[in-house]
């Protein structure tokens, strides 16, 4: 039988559990649940020898993670990314050996607990990735891709309705990378100044692909982001993307963004975003309004929801300077604004009630410009 092991399996490797489950999981998020083909419900494993990498797709995004193995072999397979989780997730800590069948792309897996049998398919059966033709390329942190992403993906709109909404606009300037999201109610732009972009020009990139980039980067310290008109690609040192890029024209957000606010609110981030939790309990569940109202260094917090005769209140000081106002907003999408900035101090830039209010770090990051808008609601509504 050993004789026949290169006739019988088309591949073998030896590989950790957890260590596979991990890889697995960072780009799983990937795969749908509705896919059009019944492959798309499976990983793309690729041997080359020691060196395996493994692929999931859903036509419109494709990741790609490299790990070591145990193996002199090579050779391709699709196997089915929910069985194997689910499988991998209830196994311990432990070596475990795959072996695929030539003709029949049989897959046996040894553990020390027993031997299991599924059945994967052809490779070629598999989406290609999309060529990498006419691109540029550019080189930045893992860390500032990842934090861009991160305060911008936020605002990103849920509304299919308007597909340029619904992914991060990137505009390229030869001394700066400009991340942009808006959902029409409000409006995230960070601007990562320590990037040095090979052209000016911009593109949108859909929500789903920056998700998976973002949770995937703190293994990596540098990254090679390349583009060219209809997709965008990322490598870093063990994940790769690839994505296609929405096409539709942003909106021009510059415009939205009040020339003058005047007024100055300074408040203790911990403090407010605490204060702001409990009163929005109370708040009504469909505009989820809460009121600042203020007078001097003193904000008033309140909100009420008539149908239960519910109301919450709080005081908090403040540094202010400007004349008293009354200002409302969406407490979920005000809290979700402010948890993401990383500072201990904020700083409300506002004008008049009826008029969008900013929302910014008291100190600036450096190599970072970073500016958060809200449409306020009508008090009472």
């Amino acid at each position: 039988m050993s004789a026949n092991r290169k006739t019988d399996y088309y591949m073998r490797f030896i590989v950790s559990s957890s260590i596979l489950l991990k890889n697995l999981q960072s780009i799983g998020g990937i795969i749908s649940t509705n896919n059009v083909l019944p492959i798309l419900e499976s990983f793309l494993f690729d041997l080359r020898k020691d060196k395996l990498s493994i692929v999931s797709t859903d036509l419109e995004t494709m990741m790609k993670v490299h790990m070591d193995v145990q193996s002199t072999e090579e050779g391709s397979v699709c196997i089915q990314a929910k069985v194997l989780l689910e499988y991998l997730k209830n196994l311990p800590e432990q070596p475990i050996t795959f072996e695929i069948n030539l003709g029949d792309y049989g897959i046996d897996i040894t553990s020390e607990q027993g031997k299991y049998k599924i059945v994967g398919e052809d490779a070629k059966s598999y989406p290609t990735e999309p060529d990498a033709e006419d691109i540029d390329t550019f080189t930045m942190s893992a860390a500032e891709l990842s934090d861009g992403i991160a305060k911008t993906i936020i605002a990103v709109s849920n509304d299919d309705i308007r597909p340029a909404m619904s992914g991060v606009f990137f505009e390229l300037g030869k001394s700066n990378l400009t991340f942009v999201a808006t959902d029409a109610h409000r409006l995230v732009r960070c601007v990562k100044t320590d990037v040095r972009c090979p052209i000016e020009t911009s593109f949108i990139v859909p929500r789903k692909a920056l998700n998976q980039l973002k949770n995937n980067l703190s293994s990596s310290t540098e990254v090679k982001v390349s583009f060219n008109t209809n997709h965008l690609f990322v490598e870093g040192e063990h994940i790769q993307l690839s994505s296609r890029l929405i096409d539709a024209k942003f909106p021009d957000y510059k415009v939205v963004i009040p020339a003058d606010s005047p007024f100055t609110l300074t408040l203790t981030k911990a403090e407010f975003v605490s204060a702001l939790r409990r009163v929005s309990v109370f708040a009504n569940k469909t505009t989820n309004q809460v009121v600042l109202d203020i007078v001097g260094n003193n904000l008033h917090l309140y909100a009420q929801d008539v149908d239960f005769s519910f109301e919450g209140n709080e005081q908090l000081p403040c540094q202010y300077d400007g004349d008293d106002m009354k200002i409302a907003f969406n407490a979920r999408l005000l809290l979700e604004l402010v948890v993401a900035l990383d500072s201990e101090e904020i700083k409300f830039e506002l004008s008049t009630p009826n008029r969008a209010g900013i929302v910014k770090p008291a100190e600036k990051k450096e190599n970072e410009d970073l500016l958060m808008l809200l449409m306020p609601l009508m008090i009472g509504s």
